[in-house]
């Protein structure tokens, strides 16, 4: 990978982080508030489990834009964590904290919609 595309990289990946901010920004929304109307409890409960969610969403997007940081101070940006093969420059330009190419990340989701079965083995331990 050239200079100027981990500079570029760079700028996306710091920008993307300033962008999603503080995460304690979002903490003041998640706070309860007691209201004796039923519908009022209701709409602070799901406007609460949005906010619970997107603090989720956010804190991921920041952990792994971290390590995308941390990549391009080791010299190993732009490479799959699992196979070791370079990750697509298009790939990158979507997602430029990606840590797996594209093969590597549709069979980390095809395993992960993949309901757990159990083996003759596990099943004997569990027994």
């Amino acid at each position: 990978m050239t200079q100027p595309d981990l500079s570029e990289y760079l700028t996306s990946l710091q920008s993307k982080r300033a962008e999603i901010g503080d995460e304690n920004r979002i903490r003041g929304t998640i706070a309860i508030e007691s209201t004796a109307d039923a519908m009022d409890q209701t709409q602070g409960a799901q406007e609460r489990d949005l906010a619970i969610g997107a603090f989720d969403r956010n804190a991921k997007v920041l952990r792994d834009l971290q390590s995308a940081l941390g990549r391009i101070q080791a010299g190993t940006f732009g490479m799959c964590l699992d196979c070791e093969c370079d990750i697509g420059k298009r790939r990158l330009a979507a997602i430029p904290w990606a840590s797996s190419c594209i093969v590597c990340q549709e069979e980390a989701d095809r395993r992960a919609g993949e309901p757990l079965r159990m083996t003759e083995q596990s099943f004997d331990r569990a027994a």
